[in-house]
């Protein structure tokens, strides 16, 4: 190949459109690979970085696309007509990816969830780890597993769920959930005895969250149409016959449901067991005391 040749090549009007398509895509990574690193440095909230380094990944695509098409736009022009015609069927064909990208952007923008947020998407529940232009990624909890413990499995949800199903979000406007356990005493316990001790258990062990939650909870009472409800921990009762039964109602936070209970339950536990003449822990047992004569 003669220098004639190349130099040719080099003046095809294809060739220079390539070379300088490809240097427009070199020069956008590039600069999306400043942006990250200057993100990184500047903002220190972890949730806000990740959700303007996808943003801002999805710009830079935005521009190369449309950078191509800007380029090629004197050979694309002969395929309008074409296009016109297949736009219905294309459109049809990738509804669900278009809605995806759509969903993508209402995520940025519409406060459903972000990175780090417990979510339930599609009958899934777990954390959000990733959000992709098309999809969701969770870290799964529960199903053979009990409690709110991951299982190990990572699940890719597509994001046009969001127009589709309801979503439900565990930490969102607040980063705690109220949760209850119910203890069943005999009928002989000392009533008040066990509601002071239940009552102290919960403020030993949830006290100092519960005035730090109160904050979230006021904004959101500003902002939404709910009511100013109780924060504190509180215990109620009710009794049937068989057992009285005293209900331990307390905000938590989302990730320390399980390890709360356990403690909580630990501590009733050593409390029932140091004070056996106050209060006893019912059971369904049954107690024969006498046999029908023959």
């Amino acid at each position: 190949m003669t220098m004639e040749d190349i130099k040719s090549i080099i003046q095809d009007p294809t060739i220079q459109n390539l070379i300088f398509a490809v240097f427009i895509i070199l020069l956008i990574i590039l600069a999306i690979k400043i942006g990250h690193r200057i993100l990184s440095r500047y903002i220190k909230n972890k949730t806000t970085r990740y959700t303007a380094r996808k943003f801002l990944s999805f710009i830079g695509y935005l521009l190369a696309g449309v950078a191509i098409i800007t380029i090629y736009n004197y050979e694309l022009s002969s395929l309008t007509i074409a296009l016109g015609v297949a736009s219905a069927g294309i459109a049809f064909a990738l509804q669900e990816v278009i809605v995806s990208v759509a969903g993508f952007l209402a995520i940025l923008f519409g406060n459903f969830y972000k990175a780090g947020d417990r979510v339930k998407l599609g009958g899934i529940k777990g954390d959000v780890v990733d959000i992709g232009v098309l999809r969701t990624t969770l870290m799964e909890i529960g199903d053979w597993v009990d409690g709110d413990l991951y299982n190990g499995k990572m699940v890719r949800v597509a994001n046009s769920f969001i127009f589709k199903e309801p979503v439900f979000n565990y930490s969102g406007d607040f980063p705690f959930l109220w949760d209850e356990i119910k203890v069943p005493l005999k009928h002989n316990a000392d009533v008040a005895f066990a509601k002071d001790s239940f009552q102290s258990i919960l403020e030993k062990e949830l006290g100092d969250y519960a005035v730090s939650s109160k904050e979230s909870w006021e904004q959101l009472t500003k902002e939404m149409y709910v009511e100013n409800a109780q924060i504190d921990p509180m215990v109620t009762m009710a009794f049937d016959e068989n057992w009285i039964t005293f209900t331990l109602r307390y905000v938590v936070d989302f990730k320390k449901r399980r390890k709360t209970k356990n403690n909580l339950f630990t501590e009733i536990l050593n409390v029932a067991a140091a004070n056996s003449s106050k209060m006893s822990i019912a059971s369904a047992a049954f107690e024969i005391t006498a046999f029908p004569g023959k």
